[in-house]
């Protein structure tokens, strides 16, 4: 399944909504300028949740938005889905400003929400099929098994969703935004409240959805999802975009690493001074100096403690993950929940 490669005509007595190329830019959405403000009520000052957001999701990428709990994430979402009216900027979703055609700018998206919202007394195959209709998807265009064999639920198909796992909820909810083969799939807190075993399961289904071609915008507050999943992550707090950068990028321009020594006849005894100035403490029975790579390298590290007169045995580094990266960026102490 190649979304963007779609160009035929999805129109229906309902439907006026056509599928583009992929835009040429590359860019999948746009945002400039974007802010909301929710007004403030009698006792309340108006309340800025997204000021002035600049920001650009590639086509084709897992691209991760995170941050904290009232941070802008859900207000960015619901401004692409239509359900929250902008106060300012601009919006473009696969080349379609969200002004100019909100219909089509809607129909080029699919939102799978936090919620697990499914009727529980519809199988997956109906939901999928009433979803398609509301979508205006003529009935010989409609892909109802092939959508429930991507998202594994062949074997439920015919199932009341009210004997669904938590887990095949959420592949019924993203079944049902794929049914008008949107070339951009948003997924708001994908696997909150899943099990260990059921959200490697939804990471597989999520992965095998991005090398179909579909761009994936994932909002989540596990950090660890971001990292295995994104390739791509921007970091929004207060309403305020922080940084939005390649993973990569982002993890190689972290500042903190650990530099954990094996020290030969360690006593555990207090540190020299020199020792002291670079943050070195015993941890665990090891030599450990947290240190920032602009500053100071490993190999300085080690020639110090050599010396201090410490004969270093074994060493390893510990490099920052993205919750590293997300805590030094946000100023935070704690990671977003």
């Amino acid at each position: 399944m190649t979304p963007h490669d779609k160009t035929q005509n999805k129109s229906s007595p309902q439907s006026d909504v056509t599928f583009m190329h992929q835009p040429d830019n590359g860019i999948a959405i746009s945002a400039r300028g974007l802010s909301k403000t929710y007004a403030g009520s009698k006792n309340q000052a108006p309340h800025p949740a997204l000021k002035a957001i600049d920001l650009d999701i590639p086509v084709g990428k897992i691209f991760g938005l995170l941050g904290p709990n009232g941070a802008g994430k859900s207000t960015f979402i619901n401004i692409m889905a239509g359900t929250v009216v902008k106060t300012a900027g601009s919006l473009t979703v696969w080349n379609t400003d969200i002004d100019a055609n909100p219909r089509q700018a809607r129909a080029n998206i699919g939102i799978v929400p936090q919620e697990l919202n499914v009727d529980a007394y519809f199988t997956p195959r109906q939901t999928v099929e009433m979803t398609a209709g509301l979508f205006g998807v003529p009935r010989h265009e409609r892909r109802t098994d092939a959508i429930l064999e991507m998202v594994g639920l062949t074997d439920q198909a015919d199932l009341y969703a009210r004997r669904l796992s938590g887990g095949m909820r959420r592949r019924l909810l993203v079944a049902k935004a794929m049914v008008h083969s949107p070339p951009i799939l948003v997924l708001d807190e994908p696997t909150a409240g899943v099990d260990v075993a059921l959200r490697q399961k939804l990471w597989d289904n999520i992965m095998m959805l991005n090398e179909s071609g579909v761009t994936i915008v994932l909002t989540t507050h596990y950090l660890e999802e971001a990292e295995t999943l994104c390739d791509h992550v921007a970091i929004i707090n207060q309403g305020t975009l922080i940084t939005s950068k390649p993973k990569s990028e982002l993890m190689a321009g972290a500042s903190r690493k650990e530099l954990h020594m094996t020290i030969a006849n360690n006593t555990g005894t207090a540190l020299p001074e020199a020792l002291k100035n670079l943050g070195a403490k015993w941890e665990n029975g090891k030599l450990s100096v947290l240190y920032d790579p602009k500053q100071i390298n490993a190999a300085t590290i080690i020639t110090t403690v050599t010396k201090a007169g410490m004969e270093v045995e074994e060493v390893s580094t510990i490099e920052p993950d993205l919750e590293d990266v997300f805590l030094e960026l946000t100023n935070s102490d704690t990671p977003p929940t």
